[in-house]
C-alpha cells in the first residue's frame, strides 16, 4: 500500500476529487476546512472555562449517471477520505436521477481573506473583565447569568473538477451575554444578546444593542399585562427584527417553499410586494458585517444583492440547485447576511408618532405560518400610548400577518445597529392585534 501525506486543503481536496473520478464519478465537489477556536466563559460572574478547540472537516459531492451523492468526515488523514469517497459514491448509485443537480461551471482560482489574521486571548480577557465591571457599577440590579466569547480562525478550500478553486481565509470574534434584572423578589424577564467583530477596539459594552438592552431590562422589573385587546402600531427593534422578517423570508424566497410550490410571492419576482419604504438585501461583502462569506456553499464568488429593493421584489435567495428545480435564477450569494436600508425617521420621531402600539424587544412564539399568520408573546417589550414609552409589558399577546405587515410599514429609522452579522433599522408597522393573554 502507497502511503499519502495530505498537508494542505488543497492536496486534500486534489486527492479526494481524483479518487471520486476513479471511483466513476462523472463531476465532484470538496469543500475542506481547518480551523481553530478559543473560548472563554464566564457562569455566574466567574470565568468558568477556557478552551482551545481544533477542527477539520471534509465535504463530498459526487454526480455519477446523474445522480448525487453527498458524504463528510471531520477526519482528514488518507483512511478517513477513503471511506468517505467510498460512502459519496454508495450514496450517489443508491439516489434517484435528477437532472436539477450539478457541478458548478469552472469559476477560476480566487482567495479571500477577512477579519482577524490571529487572536488576542489576553485583550479578550480584558474585554470582558471590563463589560462585567461595567454592567456591575451602570447597571447594579442585572444579573450576568452567562458569557460566551470566542475567537474562531479557520481556512475554507472549495474546489471541483471543473476548474475551480476557491479559498476563504478569516478571523473573528464572538460574544454573547445572557443577563436579567433582579430587586428584591422581583425578577424581568431573561434576555441575551450577542455581537461578532473583527477587533477589540471597543468595549463591549459599546457594541451594537448592548447598553440599551441591559438598560431596559431594569425598566422591566415592574410590568403589567395590555388591558383589553387593540389593534396598534408594532415598532420592533433591531434586537428581533429577523425573528419576524427572517420568517417571512424563509417562507417567500428561499429553497423549500419554490421548490413546492407554496411560497406567497413564487409568481411575483419583478413585483411590488412590500411597502416602497423596504429594502432588504443579503450583503455578505458590506464592510460592517465581520463575518461575511465569500464563497458560497456550492461554489460560486459571493456577491451582495438586493431580495426587496423599495417593496419590489428583485430576487429569490436560492441555491444552484433551488434555481435549476424551480426555474429560476441563482442568488448571488448563500449567506444570511441580511442589510435592511435605513429610513428617513428618528427612532424618537417614530415612537412620537404612535397612539397606541408595542416597542417589540423579543418574539416568543411558533414559527409563522406560510401564509404569513403569526401570533406570539411580546418580551422585554414596552407600551407606546400617546407617542410615548409607557410601562413595561407582561404576557402580551401580538399577532397578525407578515404579509400584510411589509405592506403597512409607517416607518423606518435613520438609525441602524450593526451587530457584525447583520444592519438593522427599528421599523415601525401598523395593523398589529395586541391583547392580554
Amino acid at each position: 500500500m502507497i502511503y499519502i501525506t495530505m498537508k494542505t486543503n488543497r492536496e486534500i481536496a486534489a486527492y479526494a476529487l481524483g479518487e471520486l473520478k476513479k471511483a466513476g464519478a462523472d463531476s465532484a465537489q470538496c469543500t475542506v476546512s481547518q480551523g481553530k477556536g478559543d473560548e472563554l466563559n464566564v457562569d455566574g460572574g466567574e470565568f468558568s472555562l477556557m478552551r482551545s478547540l481544533f477542527t477539520s472537516s471534509i465535504s463530498l459531492k459526487a454526480i455519477k449517471g446523474g445522480k448525487k451523492g453527498v458524504a463528510g468526515t471531520n477526519r482528514i488523514d488518507k483512511e478517513a477520505v477513503d471511506e468517505a469517497v467510498r460512502s459519496c459514491i454508495l450514496s450517489a448509485e443508491g439516489s434517484v436521477e435528477d437532472p436539477a443537480e450539478y457541478i458548478s461551471p469552472d469559476q477560476g482560482i480566487h482567495s479571500f481573506t477577512a477579519g482577524a489574521a490571529a487572536g488576542d486571548n489576553g485583550k479578550l480577557f480584558d474585554r470582558i473583565d471590563g463589560y462585567m465591571k461595567a454592567v456591575k457599577a451602570e447597571y447594579p440590579k442585572i444579573v450576568l447569568e452567562q458569557l460566551i466569547s470566542s475567537y474562531s480562525a479557520s481556512e475554507r478550500l472549495y474546489m471541483n473538477t471543473n476548474g475551480t478553486e476557491l479559498t476563504f481565509k478569516f478571523g473573528l470574534y464572538g460574544f454573547e451575554s445572557m443577563f436579567s434584572a433582579h430587586e428584591g423578589e422581583k425578577a424581568s424577564s431573561f434576555n441575551g444578546y450577542g455581537v461578532k467583530t473583527d477587533n477589540l477596539d471597543s468595549d463591549f459594552m459599546d457594541m451594537g444593542m448592548m447598553r440599551q438592552l441591559l438598560g431596559e431590562s431594569e425598566r422591566q422589573l415592574d410590568t403589567k399585562p395590555v388591558d383589553g385587546k387593540f389593534v396598534g402600531t408594532l415598532v420592533i427593534t433591531p434586537a428581533c427584527t429577523l425573528d419576524l422578517l427572517g420568517s417571512l423570508l424563509r417562507n417567500c424566497v428561499t429553497d423549500t417553499v419554490l421548490i413546492d410550490g407554496t411560497s406567497p410571492w413564487k409568481d411575483k419576482l419583478g413585483q411590488k410586494v412590500a411597502d416602497s419604504k423596504l429594502t432588504v438585501s443579503s450583503n455578505p461583502l458590506d464592510p460592517r458585517i465581520c463575518d461575511g462569506e465569500r464563497v458560497t456553499a456550492d461554489g460560486y464568488v459571493s456577491e451582495d444583492y438586493d431580495i426587496l429593493r423599495d417593496g419590489v421584489l428583485t430576487s429569490f435567495s436560492l441555491s444552484q440547485y433551488g434555481a435549476k428545480k424551480s426555474g429560476n435564477l441563482r442568488a448571488k450569494n448563500t449567506s444570511f447576511s441580511i442589510v435592511i436600508a435605513e429610513g428617513d425617521k428618528s427612532v424618537d420621531e417614530i415612537i412620537a408618532s404612535v397612539d397606541k402600539g408595542v416597542l417589540l424587544g423579543r418574539f416568543s412564539g411558533g414559527s409563522p405560518e406560510t401564509n404569513g399568520d403569526f401570533s406570539g408573546v411580546a418580551k422585554n417589550s414596552f407600551l407606546i400610548e400617546n407617542g410615548k414609552l409607557c410601562g413595561a409589558l407582561s404576557e402580551t399577546m401580538i399577532s397578525g400577518n407578515l404579509l400584510d405587515m411589509v405592506n403597512n410599514v409607517q416607518a423606518v429609522s435613520r438609525e441602524t445597529v450593526c451587530d457584525g452579522a447583520s444592519v438593522l433599522p427599528w421599523i415601525a408597522f401598523g395593523g398589529i392585534t395586541v391583547s392580554g393573554k
